[in-house]
């Protein structure tokens, strides 16, 4: 097995968005995770982290980019975005106030199992965009798929969070792998994000 290579790469530009690479936590062990490949992604430099990066080193990094290359942030990394919740509010706050261009979380959507309370309202008035990556159609299948330390309650879990999430968040869009669903789960899955009332994307593995 190759070696993981470390690095403190914590911002990181992936077509026109700058991405933060906040911390390399995660209660999944998803079998399709771009992780499992190799140290970076999307040509960048290693995305395993040295140590999580603080607030300030975070600010340092946004400001040592071009904020004219990029239409929007990006929290996503090689880790789950709300595993730091209070830094990553605290980094959207910072560029609500001095950057202000829209910003997106990637998450697995189990953040209130992580922090055991609602964290949706916590998002509003920074997020404006989350992608939730549904991944599955039943609780066995998406356990199967993500491997999440929370058990079979996940799926359930992730489904309540997108559904409460939409009265904070301006676009609640929920994501599918096309590679590793087929037709029939990718119409069921159109059809549970009818249901909560966000939007479904089917995603290609990479993106």
């Amino acid at each position: 097995m190759k070696p993981i290579e470390k690095a403190m790469t914590i911002t990181y530009p992936v077509r026109t968005g700058l991405y933060i690479n906040l911390t390399n936590k995660c209660p999944c062990a998803c079998t399709f995770c771009l992780r499992q490949n190799g140290s970076g992604a999307y040509g960048s430099d290693p995305l395993w982290l040295e140590h999580e990066p603080s607030v300030e080193e975070v600010i340092e990094s946004l400001k040592s980019r071009d904020m004219s290359q990029f239409t929007e942030i990006v929290f996503c990394g090689y880790g789950e975005p709300t595993e730091r919740l209070p830094e990553l509010l605290e980094v959207a706050a910072y560029i609500k106030e001095h950057i202000k261009l829209p910003v997106r979380i990637n998450t697995n959507g189990l953040g209130n199992l992580i922090w055991k309370r609602d964290i949706a309202p916590e998002l509003e008035g920074l997020i404006d965009t989350l992608s939730i990556s549904l991944n599955a159609t039943t609780p066995e299948q998406y356990l199967a798929l993500t491997r999440s330390k929370f058990g079979i309650e996940s799926f359930q879990a992730m489904l309540d969070f997108a559904k409460e999430a939409k009265h904070y968040v301006p676009n609640v869009v929920m994501t599918v792998v096309d590679q590793v669903t087929s037709k029939e789960e990718q119409e069921v899955s159109r059809q549970i994000c009818d249901e909560i009332g966000v939007t479904l994307r089917i995603r290609p593995l990479e993106s």
